[in-house]
């Protein structure tokens, strides 16, 4: 028995609505930002320094366009549970590698403690030989001071520091007086292959030194590069010094080999 042509274009039209269905969900979805990813989030404020437990997170499905590699799928939730956060962390927010830092002893290794996609960066500072109130899961800005070109830069801002010296522990019971009088002069920071070049290429042509910020202050501002004349320079100065009030753009700064 032939099969009617009826019944035959009946079953190429199911099949082209069938087509055409999953072209539009395919085409939503790469407009909305493509497949979504399960990303861990805080169901509970998590406070500075205390440690995070399973009840504190829960989990929220984000574009793939929009999650980077310091973001934390839930498949690493158990990786995370027992860690100390860097940073207080409010309700319904992402939760980020450079938020954590491991909390006992065997936990810190150096290379445990490296965010996925970023590498361990070793930087020699200058603090006449000694690294001052420093910790392993502070956040500093780091900053180039090129004497035969005679200006300092803001080379990379928002750092998170693994390591100052041999020092890896996120243990803050540590008694000020020990920690002051532990002499050292090497950090190491969380950076990213380009970021490590950056301040590698910074280490040959000048000194590095670092500024300590808040936790919280997420903020990226632009920062001019300052020449020396700057220092006899009092209408400079005094623009600084009013920009302080000013809260910057969130910008990154890049180098002018990456801006090229």
């Amino acid at each position: 028995m032939k099969i009617k042509p009826v019944f035959v274009g009946m079953l190429a039209g199911v099949a082209g609505i069938l087509l055409l269905v999953l072209y539009l969900k395919r085409f939503e979805q790469d407009v909305s930002g493509g497949r979504r990813v399960e990303l861990l989030v805080a169901v509970q404020p998590i406070q500075r320094g205390k440690t995070i437990i399973d009840d504190m997170l829960g989990t929220r499905e984000i574009p793939q366009a929009y999650v980077d590699d310091r973001s934390i799928r839930a498949s690493d939730r158990e990786k995370i549970v027992g860690l100390r956060a860097t940073t207080s962390i409010p309700v319904e927010q992402t939760v980020q590698w450079t938020d954590v830092i491991a909390a006992t002893d065997d936990q810190r290794d150096l290379s445990s403690l490296v965010q996925p996609g970023h590498r361990a960066m070793p930087i020699r500072v200058v603090f006449d030989d000694e690294i001052p109130l420093i910790h392993p899961g502070d956040f500093v800005d780091v900053i180039g001071v090129f004497s035969d070109q005679g200006e300092a830069r803001v080379l990379l801002q928002r750092v998170l520091v693994l390591a100052t010296g041999q020092d890896t522990g996120s243990d803050r019971s540590t008694t000020d007086k020990t920690r002051s009088t532990a002499r050292m002069s090497t950090l190491n920071l969380s950076v990213s292959l380009a970021e490590g070049q950056l301040l590698a290429l910074a280490m040959d042509k000048g000194k590095l030194t670092v500024v300590v910020r808040n936790p919280d202050d997420q903020k990226i501002g632009e920062a001019p590069d300052l020449a020396v004349s700057a220092l006899g320079d009092a209408k400079i100065r005094e623009k600084i010094q009013i920009s302080k009030s000013h809260a910057g753009v969130p910008t990154k700064l890049l180098s002018e080999q990456q801006t090229k």
